[in-house]
C-alpha cells in the first residue's frame, strides 16, 4: 500500500469509526455508568470485533455473507430487535439508581462485542474498505500488516475518547432529571438504530 493509498485508508477508516453509532452510544453509557477504567473493557470488545471483521474480510468471509441475501436480512433482523431491546430496556430502568456494584469486566465486554458485531452494516464497511484500498497485485497478508495496525489504532482511540465523554458525563453533578433524561436519550439511540436496521431490512425484501 501505497503512502497516499494508506493516507485515504486511515480518513475513510476515521470517519466509519467516528461516526456516531451503536457502539459510540455503549461506550458513552458505559462510561457514564462504571466509569473510564472499567469501562475499557468495551473498548476491548470492539477491539477484538474489528480484528475479527478485518481478517474475515480479508478471508473474503464477509463478501460470502453480504452474497447471501437471506443470511444479511437474517442478521439485520436479529441485530434491529437485540438493539431496540436494549433501547426499550434502558428506557425502562432510567429512573433507578446506578448499581453501586458496578458490572464485572466480563459483562460489559460480552455486551459490548455483541452489539459490535449484530449490526449487518458494519459489514458493509469492512467491505468497502477492503474493494476500495486492497490492492490486488499485493499479496493480502502482506498488506494486513498495514492495514490492521492501522484500523485498531484509530478504532481504539476513538472508542477510548466516547468512552472518556460519558465518564466525565458521570462525574458531573448533574441533577436528577437530567440524569433521566440523559439515560433516555441514550436509550432512543439505541431504539433508533434498531428502526433503521430493521427498516433497512425491509427495504431490501422490497
Amino acid at each position: 500500500m501505497s503512502v497516499e493509498g494508506w493516507l485515504v485508508f486511515a480518513a475513510f477508516w476515521m470517519l466509519f469509526v467516528t461516526t456516531p453509532g451503536p457502539n459510540a452510544v455503549n461506550c458513552i453509557s458505559n462510561g457514564m455508568t462504571h466509569g473510564f477504567r472499567r469501562s475499557l473493557w468495551g473498548v476491548a470488545a470492539i477491539l477484538t470485533q474489528a480484528t475479527l471483521f478485518l481478517f474475515l474480510s480479508a478471508a473474503g468471509v464477509t463478501a460470502v455473507i453480504a452474497a447471501s441475501e437471506t443470511l444479511f436480512l437474517a442478521m439485520k433482523a436479529v441485530g434491529a430487535a437485540f438493539l431496540i431491546g436494549l433501547g426499550i430496556r434502558g428506557w425502562i430502568t432510567a429512573k433507578r439508581p446506578v448499581p453501586a456494584r458496578p458490572a464485572s469486566g466480563r459483562s460489559i465486554y460480552g455486551r459490548a462485542f455483541l452489539i459490535a458485531t449484530i449490526n449487518a452494516k458494519s459489514i458493509a464497511g469492512y467491505l468497502a474498505a477492503f474493494s476500495q484500498f486492497v490492492q490486488p497485485d499485493v499479496p493480502i497478508w502482506t498488506q494486513m500488516t498495514v492495514i490492521v495496525p492501522t484500523a485498531l489504532t484509530i478504532t481504539a482511540l476513538s472508542y477510548t475518547s466516547y468512552t472518556a465523554i460519558g465518564a466525565w458525563v458521570g462525574r458531573q453533578a448533574m441533577a436528577a432529571v437530567l440524569n433521566v433524561w440523559f439515560r433516555r436519550v441514550m436509550a432512543a439511540c439505541f431504539i433508533v438504530y434498531g428502526a433503521l436496521l430493521g427498516a433497512s431490512g425491509i427495504q431490501g425484501r422490497v
